[in-house]
């Protein structure tokens, strides 16, 4: 029998208009430190974006998300954080900031399957 595994995982929001703080969810980030696990996927929906009316550019936004990809990938492109171990990648990301793309709090669960769990939070909080 296969054992839960123990994740964290925070939602990626846009934040058009930082100091009204509306937003909506943009990604997912999941971690689990035991298994040295680390994803991030986004969808931005170009017509959603535009209904903002937002003075954001919309493939600034993309590069910055593709950022997020690349630090908890580990690729060295994603700058000197991307080299830092899974868990300060995952702290790193999920710190509190006052940007246009923020994150949720992070938020535990067990799954079975991390991969299978992170796609099924996905189609439930993002798309």
């Amino acid at each position: 029998m296969q054992e839960d595994k123990i994740y964290e995982y925070a939602v990626i929001r846009l934040v058009p208009k930082v100091e009204r703080e509306e937003f909506f969810n943009i990604g997912l980030v999941m971690f689990s430190k035991k298994e040295k696990f680390i994803r991030v996927e986004f969808y931005l929906c170009p017509d959603k974006f535009k209904l903002m009316r937002s003075k954001l550019d919309y493939e600034d936004v993309v590069q910055n998300l593709q950022s997020f990809q690349k630090i908890a990938n580990g690729d060295k492109s994603g700058g000197p954080i991307a080299l830092f171990e899974i868990p300060e990648r995952f702290r790193w990301l999920t710190a509190v900031r006052s940007a246009v793309i923020q994150t949720s709090r992070p938020h535990p669960g067990k799954s079975k399957d991390l991969n299978i769990t992170f796609d099924k939070l996905f189609e439930e909080l993002v798309k």
